[in-house]
């Protein structure tokens, strides 16, 4: 071969590898923005903001739990415990204007592989943190959905 299709080689390998990396980096970034809405709408605004019950049973998977240590035992909290508690706070008069029930978040990080997610997100509550939550997902054939919690309550 000669020197001039050995570098047009090169170049087309050059970009096509650019597009596949852009290409990778765009479906990720879009998987990262699903991600953040289903989080965003079942589990800041469902199970705190709006206390929205329907909300966390769509995004939330029926075998979900927050697990948390208790001694040298982990205990475990269902998601149908949870979101019936839910429901209950709302049906009590729940006034969504006070201040304390007003939950602010910062995403810290979402990270990605296939179909399988991690988000570690902070919640505020009147301008403190007063948790760091890292919430396990996996893509299903219906799309994402939290499997699991744990947390560091500040």
């Amino acid at each position: 071969m000669k020197k001039g299709h050995y570098i047009l080689v090169i170049f087309c390998l050059l970009g096509f590898s650019s597009f596949v990396f852009i290409h990778h980096e765009a479906k990720n970034k879009a998987e990262e923005e699903a991600i953040k809405d289903l989080v965003l709408k079942s589990y800041v605004h469902g199970a705190f903001n709006e206390l929205d019950a329907e909300a966390m049973k769509k995004g939330f998977h029926e075998d979900f739990a927050i697990y948390s240590a208790k001694g040298e035992s982990i205990s475990k909290y269902p998601i149908a415990v949870w979101a019936d508690g839910v429901a209950k706070r709302k049906a009590n008069n729940y006034d969504t204007k006070d201040p304390k029930n007003k939950w602010e978040h910062k995403f810290a990080s979402v990270d990605v592989t296939g179909g399988a997610a991690q988000v570690k997100i902070e919640l505020f509550n009147q301008g403190k943190q007063v948790y760091t939550d890292y919430l396990s997902l996996l893509k299903f054939e219906s799309g994402w959905r939290i499997v699991a919690k744990v947390y560091n309550q500040h």
